[in-house]
């Protein structure tokens, strides 16, 4: 049938183009945004641009990663922490936190399992803990790499000194995850003691990736006080110091610690700032984060939906899932639980997405 054209009884109404789609598409061009740019994201963006933003980060993600969502085996291996930090229900000031440390056959114990499930990176994280010395750190990753040669060992143990940095790297660390938490220095004065200072971080951060690390820094989203404005300091940041790891999540209150009543941040802008990412970063090993998932029950797959390509379940043992608690009702079992890994197949595979037996490394 011909197509019939109707005479238009009023002028056609022009949309107008969206600045956050022009921005958007910028980002995804160029890389590099400014200041201003950035508040105008965060600020102005709509559910419609919110949707466009995901798609465009979709895509991306599929173009260097295909449909593979890499794992990682988490073990967290003490809850003991020398800092102070307002947000974290791991501050030495909490009395009621639950303390606990893995031995080295316990932290070998979980590495054997996650072997045998299929994870090939295995990311050991404490507190700050002073415990574990140089040397017996090192020769902890010693021994994880003579057993399991062909896995990735990434650590998330606070800040150190170049010189021990060197000394795990060569006792064969690949990876180092370590959270900014915030590149605003008055924020990150309203989130920490005295004592802990932004500088301090940044400097740790540029020692690793000097000595060869693939490095990881992030934020939370919504921490209290947090502004547009510094929230855009995290991306200039993140656009300058191009890492190779992005770990970011949504800020989550503790209960026993001075932000317990502070709202916490939300699973929306969190995933908006994960398609940034995405786009200013295309080829970065970027989390659907553990707060993500506790936030929200599908937190998980929207953060792929928005560019994350990485997921960490819980390789720690049972009894200890429990007292490594961060913030409220951090989730730990379940699909979170690295055991269930059949489960969290599943959950990918209904997305469209594998995870593959691999280490999953940064191919930049």
């Amino acid at each position: 049938m011909n197509k019939v054209n109707l005479p238009e009884l009023t002028p056609p109404v022009r949309r107008q183009t969206s600045r956050v789609k022009d921005l958007i598409r910028r980002l995804e061009e160029e890389q590099s945004l400014s200041r201003e740019a950035f508040i105008t994201l965060l600020t102005d963006h709509t559910p419609e641009d919110d949707q466009y933003l995901y798609e465009r980060a979709d895509r991306m993600r599929r173009l260097h990663f295909g449909n593979q969502i890499y794992i990682r085996g988490l073990i967290e291996f003490s809850s003991c922490c020398k800092n102070d930090c307002l947000y974290c229900g791991l501050r030495r000031s909490n009395r009621q936190a639950q303390r606990y440390r893995l031995t080295e056959e316990e932290i070998l114990s979980c590495c054997r399992v996650g072997y045998q499930l299929g994870y090939r990176t295995f990311v050991l994280q404490s507190g700050e803990d002073g415990w574990y010395t140089d040397e017996r750190l090192c020769r902890l990753i010693a021994s994880v790499k003579r057993e399991w040669p062909d896995c990735a060992i990434t650590l998330s143990i606070g800040e150190k000194s170049r010189e021990s940095y060197q000394a795990y790297f060569d006792a064969g660390a690949q990876r180092y995850l370590l959270r900014h938490e915030t590149a605003s220095p008055a924020h990150y004065a309203r989130l920490h003691p005295p004592e802990q200072r932004l500088e301090t971080r940044m400097e740790c951060l540029r020692n690793l990736k000097e000595i060869g690390y693939q490095t990881g820094c992030g934020f939370m989203v919504g921490s209290p006080g947090q502004t547009a404005a510094e929230l855009a300091e995290d991306f200039l940041f993140l656009q300058s110091f191009r890492p190779e790891m992005v770990g970011i999540g949504p800020f989550i209150p503790h209960r026993d610690t001075p932000f317990a009543l502070e709202p916490a941040g939300t699973a929306d802008l969190t995933l908006f700032c994960l398609g940034l990412i995405r786009l200013m970063l295309p080829d970065v090993l970027l989390p659907a984060t553990t707060a993500l998932g506790t936030i929200d029950p599908f937190g998980r797959e929207k953060g792929i939906h928005a560019g994350a390509n990485v997921i960490m379940p819980n390789l720690s043992p049972s009894d200890v899932r429990g007292k490594y608690m961060l913030y409220d009702n951090k989730i730990s079992a379940g699909d979170e639980a690295a055991e269930n890994l059949a489960a969290l197949k599943a959950r990918m595979a209904a997305i469209g997405c594998q995870i593959p037996v691999c280490r999953g490394d940064y191919q930049g």
